[in-house]
């Protein structure tokens, strides 16, 4: 497997490249979110952004925004966060981003009352990034979700999602998995009911309550188990460490952790 780790958007995004180039990471994982990360931000640096990649011989996954709400029941609202994706995903092509990951929308706000018509929506703004990236020639790779996401959680609905969007392919995040699964099993029968699908993985810790990003080991999510079930799926891809902590060197021990599993 090839493993990155994932900015922290408050920190510059050069201090973050050196940082990990520092850890031994093979590539940045750039999540493109205010303030030090937005689209216009990494354009206005692209230049700066590639050379420091170049010099440390990293690659780069990009990871679309987070806070917006292309699934918002109000018109405005909705279509300035769908222009916010895509011209995200225009500068992530002009970075030659190996992949990108998508999340889906969320279904809150008064959406939650009226469900249909927010997934509606929600269908409707996966459809135009589904062409975008066509376009582009990117591959999205669309993340399952924490269950108050209200889409795009459960086994599921994911498998509707992928079977309406056959390109897209799947980013499977461990801790959103683990959240309130209720002894589901979920993260497990995702890896095993998508092994074809997965194209990237998310690596973090939780105790199953919140999405708390701890280092390998350190919360209740069986790796073991889910080394066993990449490797059933022959997966040897991208993994992200998203081990957003202060000590920057939880992210190298969560990652000898791993290579320790995966090595057996």
């Amino acid at each position: 497997m090839r493993y990155g780790a994932m900015n922290f958007p408050v920190l510059p995004i050069l201090d973050e490249i050196n940082t990990f180039a520092g850890l031994g990471f093979d590539y940045l994982e750039l999540t493109m979110d205010q303030p030090e990360a937005h689209y216009s931000l990494v354009s206005e640096n692209i230049k700066d952004i590639s050379k420091a990649l170049r010099n440390h011989d990293m690659g780069i996954v990009c990871h679309l925004p987070t806070f917006v709400s292309p699934a918002d029941l109000t018109d405005s609202i909705r279509r300035a966060s769908v222009t916010e994706m895509k011209r995200s995903l225009s500068v992530a092509a002009d970075l030659g981003a190996e992949k990108v990951v998508l999340h889906p929308p969320m279904i809150g706000g008064m959406g939650a009352f009226v469900p249909e018509k927010a997934k509606g929506y929600a269908y409707d703004f996966l459809s135009e990034m589904v062409i975008h990236s066509e376009m582009l020639g990117l591959t999205i790779c669309l993340e399952n979700m924490m269950p108050r996401n209200g889409f795009g959680v459960e086994p599921d609905e994911l498998e509707t999602i992928f079977n309406t969007f056959p390109s897209l392919q799947f980013t499977l995040d461990t801790g959103h998995a683990n959240l309130h699964s209720r002894g589901s099993k979920r993260l497990s029968e995702l890896a095993r009911r998508f092994g074809d699908k997965i194209a990237h993985v998310h690596l973090s810790d939780n105790r199953g309550v919140h999405d708390d990003h701890f280092p390998l080991g350190a919360g209740t999510i069986d790796f073991r188990g889910l080394a066993r079930d990449l490797e059933t799926a022959a997966y040897d891809g991208t993994a992200t460490f998203e081990i957003f902590d202060n000590d920057r060197q939880l992210l190298a021990e969560s990652r000898e952790y791993w290579e320790k599993l995966v090595a057996r």
